[in-house]
């Protein structure tokens, strides 16, 4: 019979019998003390007064160890927390029959019991008490490690996530793991031991991966480089090791670490830079107070600015989103963790003018940022029309409204396909770029207004600040690649990568939510920020690298598939095309892209052409137009590519 079986068949003992080995052993340890005090000599022993003695801590012992609940505790995960109370309950009934020692002394001079022996007797039964069960669990820790199969593990990491994540294993019957050493940084801790468990220096840990003297690896540190943690990853996976990982103390459930936190390590760990400083002083001075609407705020991203202004003193939160659904879900989310939060769930279309203008005449925000958007590149190859509708309209009316309602800056979230565009997706957020900067530059001017005469300028209101921030996939996002690779790698296969040489950009959602945040206090309008991205990702090694995570091997395990590009797919995407330049700022991570200028007027008239044909959902007259404005989108692998032929001809 295996260990297993062994333990199933091992039932919890019942609280009863635990309870009764409890006064037994006050019993016994009674006994020894009247040994020891006597030198084990039976004929000195008062047997009368020996019989009432243990008659009286029998009674004293039941009441506490109840009380006190010594019984509770599961024998074989016998913890310190036991032992104390295990003391508690042995000097609480000892006390107690001292009390009544001393009280027997001053009525009738007569002590039921020498000091002496109560002394012994308190440190016997503990001493017993705590034996006994020390015992058991080394008993069933003993049984646990017959197995012959054990995984042999190293935790990279001696702290507190590092001790639990061990301790974890040894009171869960079912983990058939042996932790074979500690590895960690701090030379401090090098050659000490934890739980009989050696701490090795971690710079002894690769020849022990490439010596094949261990199946798993567990991350429980969370200093440790992130380039050393992947070169790290890449030898464990390259030598069939599995890598797993725990997770922050702030999500154990009641501060305790569960075995099942306990997982592979995801690719999103590996792909995380160094964390993003910014200026929480100056971003809390500009906010406090303010009405800040969020568009597309049940998005991936306008959820995650959401969550990011939740952590300011904001006076309120306008979350704005069509999806009735993600909205609602959000509303929840906050309602949940920020009861005391002041913020309002708007359902509305951007596109709608007449909702829109409601909202701003409701609530007057002061800031915008705007994250409502179509993204997905395929599916706005096919409806170009609602692209430019949500895109575009949706941009020009959440600026317009901006405008006309004094709102004090608007930050626009865009995207690096908007740089030389091969898609309706990519040049129809160019547009929006080129909209609301023209829209920036020609708003201070006296005699501006808006063509459709609706309204004008009123000066005596603060004049809007229009700030667009540009960056590249976020990790997680709705739709994104890793998601759906996830998906794939659980159903078996086969990956699906669209060309062999793809590459593309990744940006957590929250570094990137916290540089718009920096990136719009810092503007002071017309600007254009591009985010440092780092470097690119081929995704052919991404789907390599989350298959082996997963455990299993590329292409024969999980096969990997070439679906060739999308339409308006394109291999490379960049942050600047080749006639833009960047200024830094005072953050590392946030430049000033210099781009093409266009005036006002001659882009407002050419969008409302452009927004019309659009209505009429005319897509081939909308992609010409798109054309137009922005010379520098060429389709790629798109029934539009023949516009571009045209255009050469001529």
């Amino acid at each position: 019979m295996n260990s297993s079986a062994l333990f199933n068949q091992i039932n919890i003992v019942p609280r009863w019998i635990i309870f009764t080995l409890d006064l037994l052993i006050g019993l016994l340890s009674m006994t020894g003390a009247y040994l020891i005090k006597y030198n084990f000599d039976l004929s000195a022993l008062n047997y009368i007064q020996f019989s009432q003695n243990v008659l009286i801590i029998s009674v004293i012992s039941t009441i506490v160890f109840f009380a006190a609940k010594t019984y509770s505790g599961i024998i074989r995960y016998t913890s310190a927390q036991d032992s104390f109370r295990i003391l508690f309950a042995v000097l609480i009934s000892n006390g107690a029959f001292f009390i009544l020692n001393m009280f027997s002394v001053a009525t009738t001079k007569q002590p039921f019991i020498s000091n002496s022996i109560l002394i012994i007797n308190a440190l016997l039964c503990f001493l017993l008490m705590v034996t006994y069960r020390i015992l058991v669990k080394y008993f069933f820790l003993y049984i646990k490690n017959l197995k012959l199969d054990k995984i042999r593990v190293i935790i990279y990491g001696a702290g507190q996530a590092g001790v639990a994540a061990k301790r974890t294993f040894d009171h869960d019957y079912k983990v058939n793991k042996n932790i074979i050493a500690f590895v960690d940084d701090d030379q401090r801790k090098v050659g000490k031991t934890i739980d009989g468990i050696k701490i090795l220096d971690a710079n002894d840990l690769l020849p022990l991966i490439e010596g094949h003297e261990l199946d798993e690896i567990i991350f429980a540190s969370y200093t440790i480089p992130l380039e050393r943690k992947n070169k790290i990853v890449d030898i464990c996976l390259e030598n069939d090791i599995k890598v797993l990982n725990i997770p922050p103390h702030n999500v154990w459930p009641s501060g305790k670490l569960q075995p099942t936190q306990i997982q592979k390590i995801n690719i999103e760990d590996l792909l995380n830079r160094k964390a993003i400083q910014i200026d929480i002083t100056s971003i809390q001075n500009e906010l406090k107070g303010k009405r800040i609407l969020i568009t597309g705020a049940a998005g991936s991203i306008g959820s995650e600015i959401v969550r990011q202004l939740l952590k300011f003193d904001i006076g309120l939160i306008i979350m704005c989103d069509q999806s009735e659904t993600a909205l609602h879900h959000m509303y929840l989310e906050i309602e949940d963790k920020h009861a005391n939060t002041n913020f309002h769930a708007f359902v509305g279309d951007v596109k709608d003018e007449n909702r829109m203008r409601h909202l701003f005449e409701t609530y007057k925000p002061h800031y915008v940022y705007h994250a409502a958007a179509y993204k997905h590149v395929p599916l706005m190859e096919d409806n170009a029309s609602e692209a430019i509708k949500t895109n575009v309209l949706g941009t020009k009316t959440i600026a317009d409204l901006s405008v006309k309602h004094g709102v004090q800056k608007f930050v626009m979230i865009s995207t690096d396909k908007a740089v030389n565009p091969t898609n309706v997706m990519g040049a129809s957020k160019r547009i929006a770029e080129i909209y609301v900067q023209s829209l920036n530059k020609s708003i201070s001017s006296k005699d501006f207004h808006f063509n459709n005469g609706l309204s004008k300028l009123n000066q005596t209101r603060p004049v809007t600040r229009f700030i667009t921030t540009r960056f590249g996939n976020v990790l997680g996002s709705n739709g994104s690649v890793i998601p759906r690779f996830k998906e794939q790698i659980e159903k078996g296969g086969p990956v699906t990568v669209t060309h062999p040489e793809i590459t593309r950009y990744f940006m957590t959602i929250p570094e990137a939510c916290r540089l718009v945040l920096e990136a719009g206090c810092m503007g002071n309008g017309g600007e254009i920020y591009i985010f440092d991205m780092g470097k690119s990702v081929k995704i052919i090694e991404l789907a390599k690298r989350m298959i082996r995570l997963a455990g299993l091997i590329p292409n024969q395990d999980i096969k990997i598939e070439y679906t060739g590009l999308r339409p308006g797919e394109k291999l490379f995407e960049e942050l600047l095309n080749d006639n833009e330049n960047t200024m830094p700022t005072h953050h590392e991570k946030i430049m000033i892209g210099k781009v093409r200028e266009y005036l006002f007027n001659e882009i407002e008239s050419q969008i409302y052409d452009l927004i019309n044909h659009a209505k009429n959902n005319d897509d081939l007259q909308v992609v010409k137009v798109m054309k137009q404005i922005v010379h520098e989108f060429k389709s790629k692998n798109s029934v539009f590519e023949e516009l571009d032929c045209i255009s050469k001809v001529r």
